[in-house]
């Protein structure tokens, strides 16, 4: 969710500043940077190192609170994401909301959507374990396949834009596209690099899904089809946003 469908990501720093400030200490963009992507948990740990004397539950609602607050006054949608879920709502690809953020803000955001764009929503605060570990994707996966048991997930892409979201989607066997904004990602053949989602559509998704099983991309536009037709027969695609 956060810097690949909004860019909440200055308000979250802009929390962290003054949160570490109050508490009489220094907050540099480089220790920013540490926290992009990662679970509030981890987060708060390094704020508590900088100085912040809180607990951990505490500094987590303090910096959602600040973010949720920013949020109610303007969502910061990032160029293409809006277009992008509605051309997959169309199309009737089901799609799951996969954030470290926790319910309150992920909800807001949601909320302000024009459609019910996301039939599930798992945050941070509802997986043991966050990104980069895989078990926010798959808790995602698993909850799409109680209504669809033959959806797999060969069947998903994931879109992610941080080292740590990345790094989780590939660790649960997704299909991912990686969206950098905030930190640069280097080229990996374990995903796909895009610079934006401006201009994306589900055809480029689907693209993603093929290359995994035509690897050598001999197959021909026809034949693409056929394969994406009988992948939705056997299950909806879905795709994951973080």
């Amino acid at each position: 969710m956060d810097g690949t469908i909004v860019d909440t990501e200055p308000y979250w720093i802009a929390a962290e500043h003054a949160l570490v400030e109050a508490h009489g200490g220094t907050w540099s963009h480089e220790q920013a940077m540490q926290l992009v992507g990662q679970s509030l948990t981890f987060s708060a740990g390094l704020l508590q190192q900088a100085g912040v004397d809180l607990g951990i539950r505490q500094i987590i609602d303090t910096l959602t609170a600040e973010v949720v607050a920013s949020v109610r006054q303007q969502v910061p949608w990032r160029p293409g994401a809006r277009e992008l879920l509605e051309d997959l709502h169309q199309a009737g690809v089901r799609c799951a909301l996969v954030t470290m953020s926790e319910g309150p803000l992920a909800r807001e955001v949601v909320a302000s959507l024009p459609r019910p764009y996301f039939e599930v929503v798992v945050t941070g605060d509802t997986v043991a374990q966050g990104k980069p570990h895989p078990e926010a994707y798959l808790k995602a996966v698993e909850l799409l396949r109680e209504t669809d048991p033959d959806l797999s997930l060969e069947h998903c892409v994931a879109l992610e834009d941080s080292t740590p979201g990345v790094a989780a989607a590939v660790a649960s066997g997704v299909a991912t596209v990686a969206i950098p904004h905030i930190v640069p990602l280097p080229e990996d053949e374990r995903y796909i690099l895009w610079d934006s989602l401006a201009g994306r559509s589900r055809a480029d998704l689907e693209d993603v899904i093929l290359a995994r099983f035509l690897p050598d991309g001999t197959a021909g536009p026809e034949h693409a089809r056929h394969q994406a037709a009988t992948l939705e027969g056997a299950g909806a695609p879905g795709t994951a946003h973080d």
